[in-house]
């Protein structure tokens, strides 16, 4: 099946969806959403050439009025195999700029990173290094953020709990387990909290927050 007839098959399902009752927000399904051959300015952002044939287009896949808000994923050890880790946290920052960045111009509409994380299989693998890939990531999510940019918020692949061992993968983390991947993801959400609703926070929101 090629792109433009899946993108088509899928709008077709947020229509749908769209004419249901208490819906949501709704967004697009498809992770590998790739720089297009039509964008050849940002071509060098992809993480390969093969990237923009065996992906789909994040442009066409976001544009229809039926999406609220764009999604995209970011999985650099499984994209940039074999490659350093500065290397991949150097690819994540073009990428995660250059999707905000059509978000403002050219879609008009939020971007959401609603995938991301780092394999505990890869060689030499250490704790530390999901915490810079998640900083980056929300660094620049927050830049965004803050001058009422299409950078929205971010969702890690996956959060955990205890006892759940059995429905991890190579990505997933329990927060607390570490303190720093746990302030972290604190200090993100209460900064993109005060930014989009400081006046709508809980009490336990705000108990929160004061302790960053």
């Amino acid at each position: 099946m090629c792109g433009r007839t899946w993108v088509n098959l899928d709008n077709r399902d947020r229509i749908r969806v769209r004419n249901g009752e208490g819906v949501g927000e709704a967004t697009g399904g498809m992770p590998m959403s790739w720089i297009s051959p039509k964008s050849p300015g940002k071509l060098d952002v992809n993480p390969g050439e093969w990237a923009s044939v065996l992906g789909t287009d994040f442009i066409q896949n976001s544009k229809s009025s039926n999406i609220d808000f764009a999604s995209v994923h970011i999985y650099p050890d499984q994209w940039l195999v074999g490659q350093p880790l500065e290397t991949k946290l150097k690819f994540v920052e073009k990428w995660v700029v250059s999707h905000i960045d059509d978000g403002d111009k050219v879609l008009k509409k939020p971007v959401m990173f609603t995938e991301f994380g780092l394999s505990n299989m890869n060689k030499d693998f250490e704790l530390s290094q999901r915490d810079k890939l998640y900083k980056r990531i929300f660094d620049n999510v927050y830049r965004s953020a803050k001058k009422n940019g299409a950078g929205a918020g971010t969702f890690i692949w996956q959060f955990m709990v205890g006892g759940m061992e059995e429905y991890n993968d190579d990505f997933g983390i329990v927060p607390w387990e570490r303190p720093t991947t746990y302030r972290l993801i604190t200090e993100q959400s209460c900064k993109l909290a005060l930014i989009h609703r400081r006046d709508q926070l809980t009490r336990f929101e705000r108990e929160l927050c004061e302790k960053i």
